[in-house]
């Protein structure tokens, strides 16, 4: 198991908050209990409608990324969200760099933090490593988002 941020490292009401601001709420699963709509189980969160499900050992990197899933879909479409959300490659494009973004909006996360335990978790991206993705080939995804109202165009989140 990769040594990567949990969801046990960081505050809670941050992570809530961040998830309200775009109409999703957390529900937090007891420690070795079944993670409901985890597309890759274990500890890894999951989704049904407008609710993401994470333990204490859920990767921050994971609530992340599945809590963008939600976030890219419009309101209708997340209701009948159960477990896999994406559409598309530029979509799941869109995911990966919103998920960096947002953890750069989290106390004790951070950008690079994010990064680094994507690689540790094994994404893979054609320039090797997150960041190389991020910095020199994810012109698509921020333009995908700003495009769909979830960037500012100085590449913020909404």
């Amino acid at each position: 198991m990769p040594d990567v941020l949990r969801i046990a490292d960081i505050d809670h009401s941050a992570i809530k908050s961040l998830l309200a601001h775009y109409g999703l709420s957390m529900v937090q699963v007891a420690d070795g209990e079944t993670i409901p709509g985890s597309y890759w189980g274990e500890e890894e969160a999951g989704i049904i409608g407008n609710t993401v499900y994470a333990r204490s050992d859920t990767p921050v990197h994971s609530l992340l990324h599945e809590a963008g899933h939600l976030i890219v879909l419009p309101p209708e479409r997340r209701a009948e969200t159960h477990t896999d959300a994406t559409d598309s490659i530029a979509e799941e494009d869109a995911v990966c760099y919103l998920q960096i973004m947002l953890g750069g909006t989290l106390p004790g996360v951070g950008r690079e933090r994010v990064m680094t335990d994507m690689d540790a978790w094994g994404y893979t991206f054609r320039l090797g490593s997150a960041r190389a993705w991020f910095e020199q080939d994810a012109e698509n995804a921020k333009h995908w988002l700003i495009e769909h109202g979830l960037l500012t165009s100085s590449g913020e989140p909404v």
